[in-house]
């Protein structure tokens, strides 16, 4: 709390997906991350590439915090656009800790690793939007567009 008993904590939204997404997935999640920033909120991803990539991007051309939660041990390895790379040397086991960090995630297509954070975030009872993300989860909300997915962000965590 600051002095006068505001809560100075920022929200942060999680954004995971596929390591080799398609070129319109990659447009959706410079998008999400771009939204993101707007709002004032920090990103936190896997800090690696493909939608954590676009992520990020979006998020730093807005000016935004993009936090990288890397599996391997060197920070050396993030994407270049995250501006704080937390190296684990975890692996997969990192997926745990984005799940834990964020208010909410957003998956933007995505493979297994995705599928992994989507189970651990709904098991944790944190809000999971998907933009095209293994159609058809229980506890998972669905929609169709970028501005929707971060708007729904945004309120679950009450910052809206």
């Amino acid at each position: 709390m600051s002095a006068d008993g505001k809560n100075i904590r920022k929200v942060v939204i999680g954004v995971i997906g596929a390591s080799h997404p398609s070129p319109a997935g990659y447009r959706l999640a410079v998008e999400v991350g771009r939204l993101i920033a707007r709002h004032g909120a920090v990103l936190v991803c896997g800090g690696l590439g493909g939608i954590m990539e676009g992520a990020c991007r979006g998020c730093r051309e807005e000016g935004g915090e993009a936090v990288g939660i890397l599996p391997g041990g060197e920070a050396r390895e993030a994407n270049p656009y995250v501006s704080l790379a937390i190296p684990t040397n975890m692996g997969h086991a990192r997926n745990v800790i984005i799940a834990h960090t964020a208010g909410a995630l957003i998956a933007v297509e995505g493979e297994y690793g995705t599928l992994s954070e989507m189970a651990v975030a709904v098991k944790l009872g944190r809000a999971v939007i998907s933009l095209g993300a293994w159609e058809g989860l229980p506890g998972v909300i669905y929609v169709k567009d970028a501005e929707t997915a971060v708007r729904k962000a945004l309120a679950i965590t009450g910052s809206e």
